[in-house]
């Protein structure tokens, strides 16, 4: 995925030049991920989860074939990117909330903060590598000619060959991850059951909106980051993919943090301070002008985003009931899919004013939003172990 990432981002901004075009792709991602995601839910409540996430990875496995040889023939065009973005996204919204609901059912509650940072430490490796391998494969396989289909073709190629690999490696999952019980109502009902319990479970719905609202903004730095290093810095590929590779490092030692200091307290006040420290992170590295500041002011955004994103996803799981697991990790993917609301005006203020400014104004919503949350929603900082409402400090 990291590498699909970077290889799709530096072929688009490749083709139109415009951050803008890479603000559509990914919203035709989110979006279907939003839309459909509540009933992914209700078949993650309702099915084997191992099965919901072979086959789903291999829907992607076949997605990333085609777009591999329309890719590497020349073929592809700006709505290739669309069109396939909508499907992975209809996919992912039944694929994640399956693959949050397992966690939980394999290493128990009490290991599932520390086993949601390692979780994400192994992401975040594949942001180191991925990365610098996309980057340098692309520039190695066009020969100098970075703006060839061909190399990213292959680059492609690779890619459909490791997510392949990843379905098939999932069989070798002992755990099923079936339905606890056997349903008794409805799909609809059991929607509509998902909706009442969030509304009616302030702490949970107050840390659904904290994960969603300044990651609306605070993202502006990895969808723009192809034309930050192709405009500001002036880099190519290979250089992206290094950039890219200093988030993940970033990112992998918060996540290595968190797993180190385990079911600790005072969770809450630790989330709030890494959004604030992310907000400033991301103000900074808009100043930076060469490509070795943008990686250490870089590393150090991914490593507050990243200590801030894996919190407060293991904390509203710990507070979510087994049984509707997979219903309140799908709101939660339902809630982050209208990321496009903060993505498209700063992919406006790129656009028209300039991509320096579109992350500075990201950075200065971020640490608004946060503000207020804090002051809606004043249990969260409260939070101490994290397990529900019995845990908030005294």
């Amino acid at each position: 995925m990291q590498m699909l990432n970077i290889a799709r981002g530096w072929l688009i901004y490749d083709m139109t030049e415009s951050p803008m075009a890479l603000t559509w792709v990914m919203l035709s991602f989110m979006l279907p991920s939003a839309l459909f995601s509540i009933a992914g839910g209700v078949i993650a409540d309702r099915m084997s989860k191992k099965r919901i996430m072979i086959v789903s990875q291999m829907l992607n496995a076949v997605a990333t074939f085609i777009l591999a040889y329309i890719t590497f023939i020349g073929e592809v065009t700006f709505w290739h990117f669309i069109v396939l973005g909508v499907f992975n996204g209809a996919v992912g919204s039944v694929s994640m909330p399956a693959r949050f609901a397992i966690l939980p059912e394999v290493v128990g509650d009490e290991n599932l903060v520390n086993a949601t940072a390692l979780q994400t430490s192994t992401y975040n490796l594949s942001r180191i590598l991925g990365p610098v391998l996309a980057g340098g494969l692309i520039a190695f396989f066009a020969a100098g000619d970075t703006n060839s289909t061909y190399g990213v073709g292959l680059v492609f190629f690779l890619i459909f060959g490791l997510v392949l690999l990843s379905a098939l490696l999932i069989i070798f999952l002992e755990h099923n991850g079936d339905p606890h019980s056997e349903p008794t109502t409805s799909p609809l009902e059991d929607v509509r059951e998902g909706f009442r319990f969030v509304r009616d479970d302030k702490l949970i719905l107050g840390l659904m909106i904290l994960g969603f609202a300044p990651s609306a903004f605070g993202n502006a730095v990895n969808f723009l980051l192809p034309a930050f290093n192709q405009d500001v810095l002036g880099g190519g590929p290979d250089d992206l993919g290094i950039l890219s590779a200093g988030m993940g490092f970033g990112a992998l030692a918060g996540s290595m943090l968190l797993a180190r200091l385990g079911d600790f307290s005072g969770k809450g006040r630790l989330m709030l301070q890494a959004a604030f420290g992310w907000s400033v992170a991301i103000a900074l590295f808009s100043l930076t002008g060469n490509l070795y500041t943008a990686i250490f002011v870089g590393a150090f955004t991914a490593f507050f985003h990243n200590l801030f994103g894996s919190l407060n996803m293991s904390v509203t799981q710990l507070a979510a009931p087994r049984y509707i697991h997979g219903r309140v990790m799908s709101l939660t993917m339902m809630i982050h899919g209208l990321m496009p609301l903060g993505v498209i005006p700063v992919g406006a203020v790129a656009e028209f004013v300039g991509i320096e400014a579109a992350l500075m104004f990201g950075a200065a919503m971020l640490a608004l939003i946060v503000c207020l949350l804090n002051v809606l929603f004043p249990g969260i900082k409260q939070i101490d172990k994290g397990h529900h409402q019995a845990d908030l400090d005294p």
